[in-house]
């Protein structure tokens, strides 16, 4: 029986503007187990987003429980949050989110740079990323050199750069073409049947 890697139980995230509340997520419960693929869908302000905000350790709920393995991530420091942050999760951005001054090489092992290892084994870590996403002839290339389709690949490769147990991808088709976002999901459902990876994506498709 597979374990379950996140639980919400009755999240509530609150936004005060001025004098008026705004609910963006009201009592969402969800589970996702080890190995699933889950996507999370809704039009454009339904609080997709938000709701990969708590899971994904970037905001904390206003009230409700967030369990990452059996842990309420919910009740824990900011400095707390982002380690588990760069242990466990993965993130594939709609924006991609590379530094435009490093190359595709560096901004994969940026990561790997917060988790102490030294620069020789970063480099191959992201080197072999690299080469997974099919970038290996690219991997001095800034972010300014590279199409759209090849941006969000090196930003699939950074995602995976600490192996964490869980990817979260918001809307990462988002701003591609038809046919440059099946390639990116044919990686993602890769990453999911081949390399066990838990993947939580965020659509309005």
């Amino acid at each position: 029986m597979k374990k379950t890697l996140i639980k919400l139980e009755n999240v509530w995230k609150t936004y005060k503007m001025g004098n008026v509340h705004v609910n963006a997520l009201q009592g969402l419960n969800l589970e996702v187990k080890e190995g699933e693929f889950v996507a999370i869908m809704g039009p454009s302000g339904s609080g997709k987003s938000t709701a990969v905000n708590m899971i994904g350790c970037l905001d904390v709920p206003t009230k409700g429980r967030i369990m990452l393995e059996q842990q309420d991530i919910s009740k824990l420091s900011e400095s707390e949050l982002a380690q588990i942050r760069g242990r466990k999760i993965g993130f594939i951005f709609q924006q991609f989110n590379l530094i435009p001054t490093l190359t595709a090489i560096e901004n994969v092992a940026l990561p790997i740079v917060f988790q102490s290892v030294e620069r020789e084994k970063r480099n191959e870590k992201a080197t072999d990323l690299l080469q997974i996403v099919n970038l290996g002839g690219r991997m001095e290339h800034k972010p300014a050199e590279l199409s759209g389709g090849e941006q969000q690949r090196v930003a699939i490769a950074r995602a995976l750069a600490n192996s964490p147990e869980v990817i979260l991808a918001d809307e990462p088709t988002g701003n591609l073409d038809s046919s440059t976002g099946e390639t990116v999901m044919s990686f993602l459902e890769n990453l999911n049947r081949k390399e066990g990876k838990t993947i939580i994506m965020v659509t309005h498709d």
